[in-house]
């Protein structure tokens, strides 16, 4: 299915299908916001009591080679039962719902409401066993589409200097 996201559109195919790259570049002179993507889910977020797992589509398990080694990655999941017109078109929030923090642009924050519904969690792992990650908690419900994974690295995944707002640690 195909959701409109003002000139932009993300397909988000809840089927085992390869992944597929961008289009075609844009001709010269058209705008970025006119190319099209096509997304598709790797995997699926489960719960099992307060066990937490991201199941991997089988045909991609060759994929998980070595991620055991890791002990973080970075799920990159998508806020399926957060789309709607209204939601996308949300722009600016108090961040964490708090109106006692500024307003902020979606994009300075971590709110669900944003033009394209994508989420990042950083998730501890506790095991991997062959199409299953199993990670100590994260912040997506069960049956959530997971359109990536990448491993935490330390040497790439900080900043020197690094600084937020104060409502940030609050």
């Amino acid at each position: 299915m195909k959701t409109p996201v003002f000139a932009a559109f993300v397909s988000l195919a809840l089927s085992s299908i390869p992944v597929q790259g961008a289009n075609p570049e844009p001709a010269p002179g058209d705008s970025a916001a006119a190319r099209e993507f096509i997304v598709r889910p790797v995997g699926r977020v489960e719960k099992e009591g307060e066990r937490f797992r991201i199941v991997i589509e089988e045909k991609y398990q060759p994929a998980l080679l070595g991620l055991e080694r890791f002990s973080h990655i970075h799920v990159i999941w998508w806020f399926d039962r957060n789309d709607t017109a209204e939601g996308r078109a949300v722009l600016q929030v108090h961040p964490r719902g708090n109106r006692e923090n500024p307003l902020s642009g979606v994009f300075a924050t971590r709110s669900p409401f944003r033009p394209n519904l994508i989420a990042l969690s950083l998730c501890k792992v506790v095991a991997v066993r062959g199409n299953v990650i199993e990670v100590d908690t994260i912040d997506a419900l069960p049956g959530t589409p997971v359109i990536d994974i990448k491993p935490f690295t330390p040497a790439h995944d900080s900043a020197k200097d690094a600084r937020g707002p104060a409502w940030k640690d609050g």
